[in-house]
């Protein structure tokens, strides 16, 4: 799977999500920083094995809302000095919590100079049916790329 991350906003960084070379949904995280801080910061470029987590609040509440799908959380594994950190149902970056979030389309708010993702439980399910036997064989890296368009952090996605 490839994380190709498009544009940042003023707290905000919108990715495009794509497995096999096609592609899944967008993607919304925390703004990149050099360094990750916890809830605020998006994960650093690089390679990840996906896991599933089947333990915590959120597989919880997530195998309570999709009863007949849900088989445990898509965990980013080893990220550098964090945990449980998943891809999940959200819109804006005060939902990320350091996570992935998905959609199948988003919008850039002016005023707050950020981007939201939409449709998020709907673009969830999709790529959860289209990943979930691959990850629990052990079989899928996520690759998370700086491809930023325009001026927004240029210095940091050329050298990825």
């Amino acid at each position: 799977m490839l994380l190709k991350r498009v544009r940042q906003g003023k707290n905000s960084t919108l990715s495009e999500l794509y497995a096999d070379g096609l592609f899944q949904c967008y993607v919304l995280e925390d703004s990149i920083r050099d360094h990750k801080i916890k809830g605020q910061t998006c994960i650093p470029a690089g390679r990840y094995s996906l896991g599933i987590n089947y333990w915590g609040g959120m597989n919880t509440a997530y195998k309570k809302r999709f009863p007949d799908m849900h088989q445990g959380m898509i965990e980013i594994q080893h990220v550098p000095a964090f945990s449980s950190v998943y891809i999940h149902i959200g819109n804006t970056h005060v939902d990320t919590a350091g996570c992935l979030l998905v959609g199948t389309y988003f919008h850039r708010d002016k005023l707050r100079e950020d981007y939201e993702v939409y449709q998020s439980q709907q673009a969830y399910q999709n790529l959860y049916q289209v990943v979930i036997d691959h990850i629990k064989s052990g079989k899928v890296i996520l690759s998370i790329e700086n491809r930023l368009m325009g001026g927004n952090y240029a210095s940091l996605s050329r050298g990825v």
